[in-house]
């Protein structure tokens, strides 16, 4: 079988071997074409039975924001008997899948102190441009992702650098943070020391101490938050990697575990296959203004709401944004949706929950780690280095990314038995969580980039 019919009412097929589509029958120009079981875009000319189909022939037909009818349409998953994992169990009843020890810098301005900390202790910096020059609720955005960031029970222990006088200096931060445990965060406003690099070895070797007494212990599976992104996405990312975490998703969270979707404007055009999974009344209210709210957010700026997929994605295969966000919420399994969350808050219930932010793929795993994600499943079809402030398991779409990448690739879920592979991931997402490094982590790539739209000074 060289193409695969992914729904039964689907009018293309996928090649096997190149992610495009070709019409399952004649297509007339004004129709829909259908993959998923959905319309992703229209026909702009007849188009014959075989005839590939990509931008030269269809049309996305998203642009207006809509509205919706809250019609659920869900069944409840049938629950599973969570293992266990080895974690480390914080004081404030969170667990911790890393000990790791972080520097937040407050301010980007203290950026390269952090990194000659980070050099001389080994202590982990996630070094970003903002916490000055911000105004209004663009300050707060930032304060909100490095507040998640600092109290992440991933960490040890935490060395919050601050400059003095910036706009959101240690004072300011810690009225964010509230009440902390203050045996394992530290703060150090380097305006106010003679040697910030010797006091700053000095905490970070304090929290080191602290972090070394650590043990893991077994706890169930369902205490695991997993948050759940895409990037460099192919034809092959829907039928595949993003398929297999779906199934993924759907036995974390029939074990009572939580995961975490977002990357909004990539559910323009496959919303109704959420919103129908929506709990109650409310959450599917929540989710209504989410999508609508992003979508006001382009047309604000000027810009069309379809105004993806990417160069990349379109030589993958993938030609609408209708079709990429179809592929993109298979991660989402079939969970019902229990909260939606704002840009910067936390997850708190398990189950699925919709997060606010965008597709970009170093703000989408800040943004899921800032919500308390433990590890982020990040699939490609294309590949990439990137990895976040927690682990970043990299799931290929197809065999060769794997093949031609393997100190990116973690985990290759090409392949025709789909509930085979899930139970794969799903016993290497056990690992990851008793403490086996990921690729992003044996190459120490760790970084954090905050949503930024605001007037700066």
């Amino acid at each position: 079988m060289d193409t695969v019919r992914i729904n039964e009412k689907d009018n293309v097929v996928v090649s096997l071997s190149t992610g495009h589509k070709s019409a399952l029958c004649d297509i007339e120009k004004g129709s829909d074409i259908i993959k998923y079981g959905y319309p992703i875009g229209y026909a702009t000319e007849n188009i014959k039975k075989g005839d590939h189909v990509h931008s030269h022939n269809m049309k996305t037909k998203l642009g207006d924001i809509l509205s919706y009818e809250y019609a659920p349409e869900f069944s409840e998953l049938a629950p599973i008997e969570p293992f266990t994992i080895e974690a480390f169990e914080r004081e404030n009843g969170e667990i911790g899948i890393r000990n790791d020890i972080w520097i937040v810098p407050t301010v980007g301005c203290v950026n390269s102190i952090a990194k000659i900390l980070s050099e001389k202790t080994g202590a982990i910096c996630f070094s970003h441009p903002y916490g000055c020059s911000q105004l209004g609720d663009d300050m707060k955005i930032t304060q909100l992702i490095l507040k998640g960031l600092i109290t992440h029970p991933n960490a040890g222990g935490v060395l919050v650098l601050g400059l003095g006088c910036e706009n959101n200096n240690i004072p300011e931060m810690k009225k964010i943070l509230g009440e902390i445990n203050e045996k394992r965060i530290r703060f150090l406003s380097v305006q106010d020391c003679e040697d910030e690099i010797s006091e700053g070895t000095r905490l970070i070797e304090e929290l080191k101490a602290i972090a070394s007494e650590d043990r893991r212990t077994a706890v169930p599976v369902s205490r695991l938050k997993i948050g759940l992104k895409c990037g460099g996405s192919d034809g092959f990312s829907g039928i595949t990697a993003n398929a297999v975490v779906g199934k993924l998703t759907d036995k974390i969270c029939a074990m009572g575990g939580s995961a975490v979707l977002t990357e909004v404007p990539e559910m323009f055009g496959a919303e109704l296959t959420l919103f129908k999974r929506c709990e109650t009344k409310e959450v599917f209210q929540k989710s209504v203004k989410l999508i609508n709210d992003f979508k006001q957010y382009f047309k604000d700026h000027g810009e069309p709401v379809s105004e993806n997929p990417s160069p990349g994605n379109k030589e993958g295969g993938i030609t609408t944004l209708e079709e990429k966000s179809l592929g993109c919420v298979q991660k989402g399994g079939t969970a019902k949706i229990v909260d939606v969350l704002q840009y910067g808050e936390k997850v708190e219930k398990p189950g699925l929950s919709l997060l606010d932010g965008p597709g970009n793929d170093i703000v989408s795993v800040t943004n899921l780690s800032a919500a308390g994600a433990h590890m982020v499943l990040f699939t490609t079809g294309r590949g990439t280095p990137l990895g976040g402030a927690v682990p970043t398991v990299k799931i290929a779409s197809n065999d060769n990314i794997a093949s031609k990448k393997p100190h990116w690739i973690d985990f290759s879920a090409f392949g025709e038995d789909k509930d085979k592979k899930a139970e794969e991931l799903l016993s290497l997402i056990k690992e990851i969580a008793d403490g086996r490094p990921t690729k992003n982590e044996l190459l120490g790539n760790r970084e954090i980039a905050i949503f930024k739209d605001g007037v700066t000074l």
